[in-house]
């Protein structure tokens, strides 16, 4: 089950590489040579499928995936894509990282572990994982008395 929603996963996350990839390829420098042409688009596929691989892996602790990818590609573009490349990357990478929200708020990242369904005094979900057959970590377990009463 694990290993099938890790997959899963994977697949969901290397389709947002891809479509970052695919909306940015044409724009890469058409005035280098083909030679040129052909490492840049392996070296930005590379960077966007690093780029999806750590927020998969690590979402919690890679603070502006947009920023970082922008500042690994960018040097392929002219001057003239910058824009485009940037608004790209921003929406691309904005929709995957809803993706993982969306997949940790569910409860399935982190193998499958899930998360208490409180929320802290600064707005933020509870990273906690909640007591077995309940909603709640120890620390927000009256919550779920509330709720019951």
């Amino acid at each position: 089950m694990i290993e099938e929603r890790t997959a899963q996963l994977q697949h969901c996350m290397y389709q947002y590489s891809r479509a970052i990839y695919r909306s940015l390829k044409d724009e890469i420098d058409p005035y280098s040579d083909r030679e040129t042409q052909l490492e840049s688009r392996r070296a930005v596929l590379e960077a966007c499928e690093q780029t999806m691989e750590r927020l998969a892996s690590d979402p919690l602790y890679f603070a502006k995936p947009e920023r970082a990818l922008f500042q690994d590609i960018r040097r392929y573009f002219p001057i003239t894509a910058q824009a485009q490349v940037a608004w790209a990357v921003d929406q691309g990478v904005k929709a995957a990282v809803d993706f993982i929200q969306e997949q940790i708020e569910s409860g399935l990242l982190d193998g499958g572990v899930a998360r208490c369904r409180a929320t802290t005094r600064k707005g933020k979900p509870c990273q906690r994982t909640p007591l077995p057959e309940r909603d709640y970590c120890p620390s927000h377990q009256h919550l779920e008395t509330r709720a019951a009463a």
